[in-house]
């Protein structure tokens, strides 16, 4: 057991740092992480994308400079104490270094290398996702009361990372209903437990309350921009598709407690699966949804793939771990950027990676590199241009020039870089940073960095003698290519008026009276 155990932490430790060395230097942060990242810089117990958890870890990067590795070693972490997590159910029930090594397999040769990568609230929900299973396999095998209450501090917890992790806390307690697990509906602790995880998560509730629940909000804007295009057929096709290397390994975990007598009672999992897949499927959520629900079944899996190879077929053992990491090595530079855009891009039209027209973006259109990739260049060029432009006025004029961005990640981005290029802060409109505009306005001047040139309907910028597009960006593989940086001069005397009246109107969905 000892050398078991001596394995599982250094595979622990290998997924933790393999992927720094897979992220190729030009490679800057991504898009949602710069929003993340001014979360912490305005402490709440909500807001308007998330929860807060991920907040606090903002505020710890913050603090240590925010500087790349510090972003990316919280999910980095995060994914190696998911394996952590599955490899220890591995170990508790009975399995031995084939087994701890096919659960090892999906968390570094498929979507969960990335995922484990990017400073999202995703990696936390994944992991709280793992936790619970864990807490109620060892409740399970045990009987011990003690992980129930385990399982409701981590249901709060997952609550308070993504809002998704009620749609497992359903399907685990669905599946519960199935099994002959359900005998715990009977066990006042599993209530104690769930009073735990309502009082983890209240603060969150109380704070949607107040806020008139804007996840309801956000949950409009993801459906009419973005969820109404997902069909089930390109869903299910996702969940192949995230773990394609590996994908064998899953698939056994959902049969093996129909077929194995030792894994019997642990159908609770199988069924909580086809919850979930199920709940994602109605509610149109989008395929990674669903990846807090892989890593028990990569462990029942493996176990499973295990014994039945242990006395005959062991040639199979080799053939499944070749098979994976040649797969796994094929589809690398799709899941990590591990190479500069340019080559990436060559490399997909020369390996048939992509389709022929490139990869489907949220956009519904085709382009050449993932939508993450193209997220995470770009970004300090688009600041050098802004800057430019900025430090190109007066000094007395620079005093009464506000710049603003149509777009959270814009703004997040020229604040990140802000400091190195001498800007000042920078406000939107867009998603939490509406919360975080000036109650009062002051200014002659508006640097816009936008695609668009506002048009008469948008009466801001009717307010204003002139405007200039001083220069715009050429970055044909940049998500955000094209964007202009569009200066307005001479305020009319009713603009700050105007600004503030529209802020505080466009607030007014968020305030309760």
């Amino acid at each position: 057991m000892k050398q078991l155990n001596r394995l599982l932490y250094v595979l622990v430790i290998v997924k933790i740092v393999l992927p720094f060395f897979l992220h190729n230097s030009v490679f800057e942060p991504h898009r949602d992480e710069f929003l993340y990242l001014e979360h912490a810089k305005h402490p709440a117990w909500g807001y308007l994308e998330v929860p807060p958890l991920l907040s606090l870890f903002a505020l710890i990067t913050n603090l240590f400079g925010a500087g790349l590795f510090w972003i990316k070693i919280w999910p980095s972490v995060f994914g190696g104490l998911t394996f952590l997590l599955a490899g220890k159910i591995v170990l508790l029930l009975g399995g031995r270094k084939f087994a701890l090594l096919l659960t090892f397999l999906p968390f570094v040769l498929g979507g969960y290398l990335r995922l484990f990568f990017l400073f999202q609230a995703n990696f936390l929900d994944v992991f709280f996702w793992t936790a619970m299973a864990f807490c109620l396999i060892h409740y399970i095998f045990s009987g011990q009361n003690k992980w129930l209450y385990g399982f409701g501090v981590c249901a709060g917890l997952g609550l308070m990372s993504k809002y998704s992790a009620a749609f497992f806390i359903v399907s685990l307690l669905a599946g519960l209903l199935l099994t002959g697990s359900r005998k715990v509906y009977l066990n006042k602790h599993l209530y104690f437990s769930g009073l735990i995880a309502f009082l983890i998560f209240l603060p969150n509730l109380l704070w949607q309350y107040q806020h008139n629940f804007p996840v309801i909000h956000h949950m409009a804007e993801l459906r009419e921009q973005q969820l109404q295009f997902i069909n089930p057929a390109d869903f299910i096709a996702g969940q192949v598709m995230m773990n394609f290397p590996c994908v064998f390994i899953w698939i056994a975990g959902l049969a093996a407690p129909f077929v194995s007598r030792e894994l019997w009672k642990y159908r609770v999992f199988t069924w909580s699966w086809l919850s979930v897949i199920g709940l994602l499927l109605f509610f149109r959520g989008k395929d990674y949804y669903a990846l807090g629900a892989y890593p028990v079944l990569f462990a029942i899996g493996a176990l499973w793939l295990e014994s039945a190879t242990r006395l005959r077929f062991r040639w199979v053992r080799y053939a499944l771990l070749t098979c994976s990491v040649a797969l796994g090595l094929y589809a690398l530079p799709v899941v990590m950027p591990v190479a500069k855009p340019e080559v990436l891009a060559a490399y997909y039209k020369m390996s048939g990676l992509s389709r022929p027209e490139g990869f489907k973006w949220e956009d519904q259109k085709y382009h050449p590199l993932p939508q993450d990739f193209a997220d995470m260049i770009g970004w300090k060029e688009l600041s050098r241009k802004a800057a430019a432009v900025y430090r190109s006025l007066p000094a007395e004029q620079r005093k009464e020039t506000m710049i603003y961005c149509r777009a959270y990640a814009t703004a997040g981005a020229l604040n990140y870089y802000g400091k190195e290029f001498g800007l000042p802060n920078v406000y939107s409109d867009d998603s939490s940073f509406l919360l975080w505009m000036p109650d009062k306005y002051n200014i002659k001047n508006l640097l816009l960095v936008g695609h668009q040139i506002p048009d008469k309907d948008d009466r801001v910028f009717q307010e204003f003698e002139r405007y200039t597009v001083k220069d715009s960006l050429d970055l044909p593989l940049f998500r955000e290519n094209g964007i202009r940086f569009i200066l307005y001069e001479g305020a009319k005397p009713g603009l700050n008026k105007l600004i503030e009246e529209s802020v505080a109107e466009q607030r007014k969905a968020y305030l309760r009276n």
